[in-house]
C-alpha cells in the first residue's frame, strides 16, 4: 500500500520539473535573439550619430581658418604704403624751379635799326636767358635812340623788364603812347647800338 501513494506525487514533481525546463529554454531562446537582434539595432544608430558629429566640428574649424588668414592680408598693405612717402617728397623740388620761370613776361623783339636780323639775333639770347619770346619783327613806326625794354607800369612787367634790361644791357622804361594799346607783355625795341648779355670770358 505504500507504493501507490509515493509513486503519485512524483509524477506531479516531474511534470512540473519538465515545465520549468521548457519555460527556461524558451526564455534562453528569447535572450539570446533578444541580445542579437537588439544588439544590431542599436549598433547603427550609434554609428550614425558618432558620423553626424564630426562634419559639424570640421565645419566649424574650417569657419574659424578664414579670419586667422584675414590679419595676413594686412600686413602687405601697410608694406605698399610706406614706399609712397618718399616719392611724394621727391616731387616738392621741382616747383621751386618753375616758380621763377612763370614770373617772367613774354617778351616781343623788334628791330629798329639798320642791321638785318638784329631782332632775331637778339631773341635768341632773349630765351637762352629764360624768357619767352612772343613775337619778332620790325618797329618801323618812328626812330627809337638807344635799344630799350618798355613795360606796362603798375604789373608784373616792371620787375621782369627791369631784369632784362640789366641782363642785356639796355634801358628799361614805362611804354610811350605809340605802343600803349599793343598785347601784353614785354617790348623790347633794338637798335644798332644793341650790346645784348656780356660774353663769358
Amino acid at each position: 500500500m505504500t507504493s501507490p501513494e509515493s509513486a503519485s506525487p512524483s509524477r506531479p514533481a516531474k511534470a512540473a520539473g519538465f515545465a520549468l525546463l521548457g519555460v527556461a529554454a524558451v526564455a534562453l531562446v528569447i535572450g539570446v535573439i533578444s541580445l542579437f537582434g537588439g544588439g544590431s539595432d542599436d549598433t547603427p544608430p550609434a554609428a550614425e550619430g558618432s558620423s553626424t558629429a564630426p562634419p559639424a566640428q570640421t565645419t566649424t574649424a574650417a569657419s574659424e581658418q578664414p579670419p586667422a588668414s584675414t590679419p595676413s592680408s594686412a600686413p602687405p598693405a601697410t608694406t605698399t604704403a610706406s614706399p609712397t612717402a618718399p616719392a611724394s617728397s621727391a616731387v616738392t623740388p621741382p616747383p621751386p624751379v618753375t616758380q621763377p620761370g612763370a614770373t617772367k613776361a613774354p617778351v616781343r623783339v623788334y628791330n629798329n635799326s639798320t642791321i638785318t636780323g638784329l631782332a632775331s639775333k637778339a631773341s635768341d639770347e632773349v630765351r637762352s636767358n629764360g624768357w619767352t619770346v612772343a613775337e619778332t619783327g620790325n618797329y618801323s613806326s618812328g626812330t627809337i635812340p638807344t635799344t630799350t625794354v618798355y613795360y606796362r607800369p603798375g604789373t608784373e612787367e616792371e620787375a621782369s623788364a627791369k631784369e632784362l634790361a640789366a641782363t642785356l644791357r639796355a634801358r628799361v622804361e614805362p611804354r610811350f603812347d605809340g605802343i600803349q594799346s599793343a598785347a601784353a607783355g614785354i617790348i623790347l625795341i633794338v637798335t644798332n647800338d644793341y650790346q645784348g648779355p656780356p660774353k663769358s670770358k
